[in-house]
C-alpha cells in the first residue's frame, strides 16, 4: 500500500473512447484543473483493444461514433477496430492527454467523505515484476469511463455436453491469437452484432461457416463507404464536412428511430425488404431474418455492404434457426434432432453488464447499491455527490451522449468554482417520480442485469428520453441548478 495519496481535481477511470475525450474536454474547458486517468490494462483503446476477433468494426458510422472535435477523415464510415483504435490513440497523443495516463492501475473501490469534499480512491497496480500493491488517490471529483460490461469474461450460456465436443470452443471476448480457422467447419452461435460481424470475415477462409441462432435479429446493410461525406471532403474542409454528415447522419438515426416506435410495421417492412433483395425470393427471411419483436426494442444490426448476405448468397455461409439439445463430440445437436458439424464452435453469445466496472461505492462509510439509485441526466446517480459516468445511447452512437456528457461535467466543475461549492449531488424531492428500468430493451444481457442497474424516474431531470436533439438543449444549454442538484 503507498501511504501518501496523491491528490487530483478530477480522477478519469478508464483511457477507453470515453476516458480520452473526457480528457480532451477537461483540457479545453477546464484547463486549471489537474487531472489523471488510471487504466486496468497496459494500452489505450478499451473496448477497441480488448476484442481481437475477426472482422471487428463498429456498428455505428465514424461520422456519430467520432469525436465532436475530431473529425474523422478516413474513406471508411463503418470502420474496423484497428482504425477505429488507431482513431482514439491518436487523439490522444495529439493533444498530450497519454501524459496524464497511469497504466496497470485497476480501480476497485471509492469512498466519499462528505467533511473533505473529497473521494479516496483505492487502485490495485500491477509492477514490472507482475507484483501488485494498492496505490491511493484523493480528487475532488470522479468520473467514470470504464464502459459498460465486464472485461474479463463475457457471457456463456450452460450448454450440456462441452465437454465431449472434440474441438475448439471460443468465445469473441477472448480470442486466441493462434487460432486457425481455414479450411475448418466453424458454427457460430448468436445472431447480434458479433456474430453477423464474424461469420462473412470467417467465410472467407473457412470451410464453411454457420450462424446458429435460436431466434433472429434485424439486420440492415449499408454501404461501408459514406459518397457524399468522401464528396463533401473533397471539396469542403475536413471540419465542415464531418459536421454536415454527423448531423445528417443523427437525423436520419432520430427519424428512423421514432418510426420503428410509432409505425413498427412499416418501419419491418422496410427492414425485411431489404433483406429479400439481397438474398433473393427463394430464401426464407421469415424463418431466418424476421424477428419476434419490433424493430428497435433491440439493438439493429448493421452489415457494411451487406457483406453477411453476400456470404450467404455465395454458400460460404448459412443460417440456421433452431435450439441447442447438447453439444456432441462432432458439434451441436438441435431440438429437431438434427446435428451441426464443426470443427470450432464459437460462442458469439453477448456480454455480462457490469455498473461502474464493478466499482465497490461507499458515501460517509455508507455502500451504495446502485440498484436502489435513479440515474439523473443519464451519468449521475441520486445520493452520489461529486460524481459521473459516461453511458452511451443505446439507440445511436455512444460518443454522441458521452460528449455531451463531458461538456455538461465541465459546466458542472466550472459552475461550482465561481459560486465556491465544493460539493454538487442530485437529490429527488418530487414525490410524483416512479422508479422504471433504466433501458427500455428485451435484449437478453440487458435483461440478464436489469435488477443490478440504477434506475431511471418517471420525469425529468431522472427519465432517459435516448434523444441527442433533446439532450443538447438541456446538457449543454439547460439550466445547472435545476432545482434538484444540491450544492454545499
Amino acid at each position: 500500500m503507498t501511504d501518501t495519496a496523491e491528490h487530483f481535481d478530477v480522477l478519469i477511470v478508464g483511457a477507453g473512447l470515453s476516458g480520452i475525450g473526457a480528457g480532451y474536454h477537461l483540457q479545453e474547458k477546464c484547463p486549471g484543473k489537474s487531472y489523471v486517468i488510471l487504466e486496468g490494462r497496459d494500452c489505450i483503446g478499451g473496448t477497441w483493444d480488448l476484442f481481437r476477433y475477426p472482422g471487428i468494426r463498429s456498428d455505428s458510422d465514424m461520422y456519430t461514433l467520432g469525436y465532436s472535435f475530431r473529425p474523422w477523415t478516413e474513406p471508411k464510415a463503418i470502420a474496423d477496430g484497428p482504425r477505429i483504435l488507431n482513431y482514439v490513440r491518436e487523439t490522444a497523443t495529439d493533444n498530450g492527454i497519454d501524459k496524464h495516463i497511469r497504466f496497470h492501475h485497476r480501480v476497485n473501490r471509492a469512498s466519499w467523505s462528505s467533511p473533505d469534499s473529497c473521494w479516496t480512491v483505492e487502485a490495485e497496480r500491477t509492477t514490472g515484476e507482475g507484483a501488485t500493491e494498492i496505490a491511493r488517490f484523493t480528487c475532488s471529483f470522479l468520473f467514470m469511463c470504464s464502459g459498460y460490461y465486464k472485461y474479463e469474461e463475457g457471457y456463456t450460456p450452460e450448454f450440456s455436453g462441452t465437454a465431449d465436443f472434440a474441438g475448439q470452443i471460443v468465445h469473441p471476448q477472448k480470442w486466441p491469437e493462434d487460432i486457425d480457422y481455414a479450411g475448418k467447419r466453424v458454427v457460430v452461435i448468436g445472431s447480434g452484432a458479433t456474430a453477423v460481424t464474424l461469420v462473412p470475415e470467417m467465410a472467407k477462409t473457412a470451410a464453411h461457416v454457420t450462424m446458429l441462432q435460436r431466434s433472429p435479429t434485424y439486420v440492415v446493410a449499408r454501404p461501408a463507404e459514406d459518397a457524399l461525406a468522401n464528396k463533401l471532403r473533397r471539396n469542403l474542409s475536413a471540419k465542415l464536412a464531418y459536421h454536415l454528415i454527423r448531423w445528417r447522419n443523427v437525423l436520419f438515426g432520430m427519424y428512423f428511430f421514432q418510426l420503428c416506435r410509432r409505425k413498427p410495421d412499416r418501419a419491418k417492412q422496410l427492414i425485411l425488404g431489404g433483406v429479400k433483395m439481397a438474398l433473393g425470393p427463394e430464401y426464407d427471411v421469415a424463418k431466418h431474418f424476421t424477428p419476434r419483436y419490433n424493430p428497435w426494442e433491440q439493438r439493429l444490426c448493421l452489415v457494411p455492404d451487406g457483406d453477411l448476405f453476400k456470404s450467404i448468397r455465395d454458400k460460404r455461409a448459412s443460417v440456421v434457426t433452431n435450439e441447442i439439445d447438447t453439444f456432441t463430440r462432432r458439434g451441436i445437436k438441435l431440438k429437431d434432432g438434427s446435428e451441426l458439424e464443426a470443427d470450432i464452435i464459437v460462442t458469439a453469445t453477448g456480454l455480462i453488464l457490469q455498473v461502474l466496472g464493478g466499482l465497490e461505492v461507499s458515501v460517509d462509510g455508507r455502500t451504495v447499491d446502485f440498484a436502489r439509485t435513479l440515474n439523473y441526466k443519464g451519468m449521475m446517480y441520486s445520493d452520489i455527490p461529486n460524481m459521473a459516468s459516461a453511458f452511451g445511447y443505446t439507440n445511436a452512437s455512444w460518443t454522441l451522449k458521452c460528449d455531451l456528457t463531458c461538456e455538461y461535467v465541465c459546466r458542472l466543475i466550472n459552475y461550482m468554482d465561481r459560486n465556491g461549492y465544493k460539493q454538487c449531488m442530485p437529490h429527488n424531492v418530487d414525490p410524483d417520480v416512479t422508479e422504471l428500468p433504466s433501458l427500455d430493451f428485451s435484449s437478453g444481457y440487458v435483461q440478464r442485469s436489469i435488477a443490478k442497474l440504477p434506475k431511471q424516474g418517471s420525469k425529468r431531470p431522472w427519465r432517459l428520453y435516448q434523444n441527442y436533439a433533446l439532450d443538447i438543449v438541456t446538457l449543454r444549454y439547460g439550466k445547472i441548478d435545476d432545482g434538484v442538484m444540491q450544492y454545499s
